[in-house]
């Protein structure tokens, strides 16, 4: 059963406790953190802790970013920051001993304002434009991955300094979505995945195999927004926590084996009233609506998916953020391409999902560009926020939705072709007029575009295997 923790009952909460575990995300979504003794987190729980912005001023692989960016810098001597625990989210760690568990946000030590880069940040500051006009916003999320198993028990990192990536076998072989007999194969693992979402918090809706070798997808079971990002977010840490016991490598990479299909991370979002009201729902069919798959959606939906399809291709870098997010963006892959809508498409950029196909309060968009490599809390805040400004400014939808059937990304598609590259994407993110700014400001585009920028330098460096096997004896 759920604890409502306070700084009133912290104490007895731990009473049987010696240590407590801590993290914070950082921009690439992993979380970072710690192990301390129960008596110095009793002493840091209301006021925070310093916590090193070094995590805001690296790469994933802990590699300082080339251009040095405004929170984390060597000029700043890479100073503290405060790391404030949020005990709502309370948990226990069933792998590790039932060892309690708090997320952190992070806090500028001189104005105590949110990071503007802090991933749990962003997303309250965003939310809070709807929570000062008595809303909230609900959210679902979807992941899909691969699992690879090491030979010989080594590292996965360790094996592939000696051997290809091609030759890292699947956790099993061959397409199988939906099946019921594949995961017998790996009966206590699977199981244990879902088993250990349940006891942490992050509770799975719909747990199966994806079509693909060695492929799962888990549909989180929906909720409010800031908790869904959260355990969105922790999902990630349980499936790599339960796997590393097992030999296995699950792979949330966007496109991890050519010619086949990738990695999603679909996102559903809806906004409620303050008794949990579904608002994108339109209370009596609108019959004269210029188009029929938003005959039940209100003025408040149809201004929201406005909003998003603006907003859209100047926030690409944040829902497909590595080089190799792009290789799933491609035509015939199922992947969208395009800014695009329609109702119940699933081949669209945005799926409106809404009755006559749903139930009223299940009126919501899912949004199908994201790869399960994106960091959930800036999804679900470009999501929002891009949203809540064409709610706000009474955006009006400008393209038809796409036919049934429609070739996406074809000379019948009206929608703009969303970015083909991190660094084109990262341009239009960085440019004076991006809506990016406007919603999330410049310190924010500055900052992460920064990161991104390191990430394209890093590739545009790099020499592939494909490259050597092509040109090596030909040119």
């Amino acid at each position: 059963m759920a604890v409502n923790v306070t700084q009133e009952n912290l104490a007895e909460v731990l009473k049987e406790d010696n240590s407590v575990k801590v993290a914070g995300i950082d921009v690439d979504g992993q979380l970072r953190g710690k192990l301390m003794s129960k008596k110095k987190f009793l002493g840091v729980a209301k006021e925070g802790f310093g916590f090193c912005s070094v995590i805001f001023g690296w790469d994933m692989h802990d590699q300082t970013y080339f251009k040095e960016l405004k929170i984390s810098n060597a000029d700043n001597g890479y100073h503290d920051l405060i790391a404030v625990p949020d005990l709502s989210t309370y948990r226990r760690i069933p792998w590790e001993d039932n060892v309690p568990f708090f997320l952190v946000s992070f806090f500028d030590p001189d104005s105590m304002e949110p990071v503007s880069v802090c991933p749990r940040g962003i997303l309250k500051t965003t939310l809070k434009k709807l929570q000062g006009k008595g809303l909230g916003a609900m959210a679902g999320a979807e992941y899909e991955f691969f699992q690879f198993k090491t030979p010989g028990g080594a590292s996965t990192a360790t094996y592939l300094k000696e051997n290809p990536v091609d030759s890292l076998p699947s956790l099993t072989e061959g397409m199988f979505g939906y099946s019921l007999t594949r995961p017998i194969h790996n009966q206590s693992y699977y199981y244990g995945i879902f088993d250990a979402c349940e006891k942490f918090n992050v509770g799975i809706e719909g747990w199966h195999t994806e079509s693909g070798p060695g492929v799962f997808e888990a549909a989180l079971s929906f909720g409010e927004i800031q908790q869904m990002a959260d355990k969105a977010g922790l999902f990630k840490y349980i499936v790599k926590s339960v796997a590393t016991s097992y030999g296995i490598t699950p792979c949330f990479m966007a496109k991890p084996r050519q010619g086949l299909p990738g990695n999603s991370g679909h996102m559903h979002v809806s906004i409620v009233d303050k008794d949990g009201k579904n608002l994108f729902f339109r209370e009596k069919k609108d019959a004269n609506s210029e188009w029929s798959d938003i005959e039940n959606l209100s003025d408040m939906g149809r201004h929201f998916l406005a909003g998003l399809l603006e907003g859209l291709p100047d926030v690409m870098p944040l829902v497909a953020p590595t080089v190799n997010s792009y290789k799933r963006l491609v035509e015939n892959f199922w992947a969208p391409v395009t800014v695009s809508w329609g109702l119940e498409h699933r081949a669209a950029s945005i799926r409106l999902i809404a009755p006559p196909t749903s139930k009223p309060g299940a009126t919501r968009f899912e949004v199908r560009v994201p790869g399960a490599d994106a960091n959930p809390f800036y999804v679900l805040s470009a999501i929002l926020a891009l949203g809540w400004r064409g709610i706000e400014k009474k955006l009006e939808i400008k393209q038809p939705p796409l036919g049934k059937g429609q070739d996406v990304g074809g000379k019948t598609d009206p929608g703009v072709r969303l970015a083909k590259s991190l660094k084109e994407a990262t341009e239009v993110f960085m440019r004076p007029e991006s809506v990016a700014r406007e919603v999330f400001g410049d310190e924010f585009v500055d900052h992460y575009g920064g990161t991104r920028e390191h990430e394209i330098r890093l590739w545009d460096e790099a020499v592939t295997d494909w490259e050597v096997r092509r040109y090596i004896e030909t040119v």
